[in-house]
C-alpha cells in the first residue's frame, strides 16, 4: 500500500537518531566502566578472594542500544576453590517457576590451606554436617565488599587513579542481594549494582528445555549453557543461578543474526522512555522487560524474512508486547511460570492503552522534531482487539506463531509469502472472527 511506503523513512530517521547517540552512550559506558574496574583492582589487591571480570564487552553493547538509564550490573567473582564448594538445594523451586534457592556450604577437605575461605564470610549452622565448615552468607560477603569498596573508593581518589569528582563513597548503598554504586562519566552518571558471583558449573534442568527454542543462532543456546552458572546472591542466607547473566548472552548471539530485531528493541526503548514513562518519570516497562519481549518474539518468529524490514521487525516487538499486557503475563524466557509483570507494581490497563495508541498511530511518537509534524495516517486497527489478544490467557495453545501472524495482519504488516503460514494464520483467523460478539 502506498501509504506504508511513506512510512519507511521514518522508522529508519528514529532509528539513525538513536544510534547517533549510540556512539557517545558507549563511550560513555567505558569511561564509568573504567573507573569502577580501577576501583575494583584495588579491592582485589586488598583482598584476592574478589577477582576483577574483565569480560564486559555484551555489558558495553547493552548499554548503547538501550535510552533507559536504569541501573547496570557488575559481578565480581569471589574465588573459592571448585572442588571445596558443597551445594546444597533449600526445597525445590516449582518447575517452571524461577531458580532454586541454594546453600553454598563449605567443606572440611578439598581445599589448601591458603586457599580457604575465611570465617569472615562463613556462617556455621550445626545443620551442615561433619565436612562442612560452614555456608558462604551473601550478607556476609556483601559486608565484607562494602568495607573493602568504601576503603578501595578512598585510596583512588587520594592516589588521583580516577577523575576528580567522579566517584563519591557516600553513593554506595548496600541492598539485600547487591551493593550500589554511583559512577561519574562527565555529564552522565551511571549508577552500577555490584552483584558478589560464584561460577560453577552445575547442570540446570530449565536450561536445558530452553535449548531447543527456535529463532536462535545454532548451536547458541548449548553454547551458552555449556559455560559456567553465576550464582549470585538470592537472600542474606541464600543463592540462586543468575539469568540475568545468561539472558544478556541470549541478546548477544541474537546480535549475530542478520536482519532488525536490535534495531526493533532500541527503537522500542526510546518509544517506552520517552513516551510510555513521560521522559523516565513515570514508573513503566523495564529494559528487561523489552528484552524478554524480544526472546519470545524470536523464538515465535524464527524466519529470517520476519526480521528483514523494519518496521515489521517492531510490530514483531509489539503484538507481543500488546499480548501480555492484555493478559497481565509476561513469562520469563527460561522459567515460562514466572510472571514479570506480577510484581511490578504498574498499571497494566493504562500501560496497554499507550502501547495500543502507538501500535495503531506510531507516527506522532517517531517525529523527533517539530517540523516532521503533518497528517498521519488513519488507525491502523478498530475496536476489539483487546478481546483477540487476550485469548492465550484462556487456551496458552495461542501462545504461537499463527495466531502472532493474526495479529500482525491486523496491524497491516504481515507481509509474508510463506503458503503454509497463511493458512496456519487463516485457520486461526477463522476461529477468532467473532469475539463477545463483536468483529475483530
Amino acid at each position: 500500500a502506498p501509504a506504508m511506503a511513506v512510512q519507511v523513512p521514518l522508522w529508519q530517521h528514529y532509528l539513525q537518531a538513536i544510534r547517533s547517540r549510540g556512539a557517545r552512550r558507549a563511550q560513555d559506558f567505558q569511561r564509568a566502566e573504567n573507573v569502577l574496574l580501577t576501583v575494583l583492582e584495588h579491592v582485589h589487591h586488598l583482598d584476592p578472594r574478589f577477582l576483577v571480570d574483565y569480560s564486559r564487552d555484551l555489558e558495553a553493547f547493552q548499554f548503547a542500544l538501550r535510552t533507559s538509564e536504569e541501573p547496570l550490573h557488575v559481578e565480581v567473582p569471589l574465588r573459592v576453590e571448585a572442588d571445596a564448594l558443597l551445594i546444597e538445594e533449600v526445597g525445590a523451586a516449582e518447575a517452571g517457576d524461577g531458580p532454586a534457592p541454594c546453600r553454598l556450604g563449605v567443606s572440611r577437605e578439598g581445599a589448601r590451606p591458603e586457599r580457604r575461605m575465611a570465617d569472615d564470610v562463613l556462617s556455621v549452622s550445626s545443620e551442615g554436617g561433619a565436612g562442612c565448615r560452614g555456608h558462604i552468607a551473601p550478607s556476609k560477603v556483601l559486608r565484607v565488599l562494602k568495607d573493602l569498596l568504601v576503603a578501595s573508593v578512598v585510596h583512588c581518589r587520594h592516589q588521583s587513579l580516577v577523575t576528580p569528582g567522579s566517584l563519591n563513597a557516600d553513593s554506595l548503598e548496600e541492598k539485600e542481594s547487591h551493593l550500589s554504586l554511583l559512577v561519574s562519566s562527565g555529564w552522565r552518571t551511571i549508577r552500577f549494582n555490584i552483584v558478589p558471583m560464584v561460577r560453577r558449573k552445575l547442570w540446570v534442568p530449565a536450561l536445558e528445555r530452553a535449548q531447543w527454542m527456535r529463532g536462535f543462532p545454532e548451536g547458541s543456546l548449548k553454547r551458552i549453557i555449556s559455560q559456567e552458572a553465576a550464582l549470585v546472591p538470592a537472600s542474606a542466607q541464600h543463592w540462586r543461578v543468575s539469568t540475568d547473566y545468561l539472558l544478556t548472552r541470549l541478546l548477544g548471539a541474537l546480535g549475530s543474526l542478520p536482519g532488525h530485531r536490535l534495531d526493533g528493541l532500541s527503537i522500542l526503548d526510546r518509544v517506552n522512555h520517552e513516551s510510555w514513562r513521560d521522559g523516565g518519570q513515570s514508573p513503566g516497562l523495564t529494559f528487561g522487560h523489552l528484552k524478554t519481549v524480544l526472546l519470545w518474539a524470536s523464538a515465535l518468529f524464527p524466519a529470517p524474512e520476519d526480521w528483514a524490514e523494519l518496521q515489521g521487525a517492531v510490530y514483531r516487538l509489539l503484538v507481543v508486547l500488546l499480548c501480555c499486557l492484555a493478559t497481565g503475563n509476561l513469562p520469563h524466557f527460561v522459567y515460562p511460570k514466572r510472571n514479570l509483570l506480577s510484581d511490578a507494581g504498574l498499571d497494566l490497563n493504562a500501560l496497554y492503552q499507550r502501547v495500543e495508541r502507538f501500535a495503531s498511530q506510531p507516527e506522532a511518537s517517531l517525529r523527533i522534531h517539530v517540523t516532521h509534524l503533518g497528517r498521519g495516517p488513519p488507525p491502523r486497527i478498530g475496536n476489539g482487539v483487546k478481546a483477540l489478544l487476550q485469548l492465550p490467557a484462556g487456551d496458552p495453545a495461542y501462545w504461537a506463531t499463527a495466531y502472532f501472524d493474526v495479529l500482525l495482519d491486523k496491524f497491516q504488516v504481515f507481509n509474508i509469502q510463506d503458503e503454509d503460514r497463511i493458512s496456519a494464520m487463516q485457520s486461526i483467523f477463522r476461529k477468532t472472527k467473532t469475539l463477545d460478539g463483536k468483529e475483530c
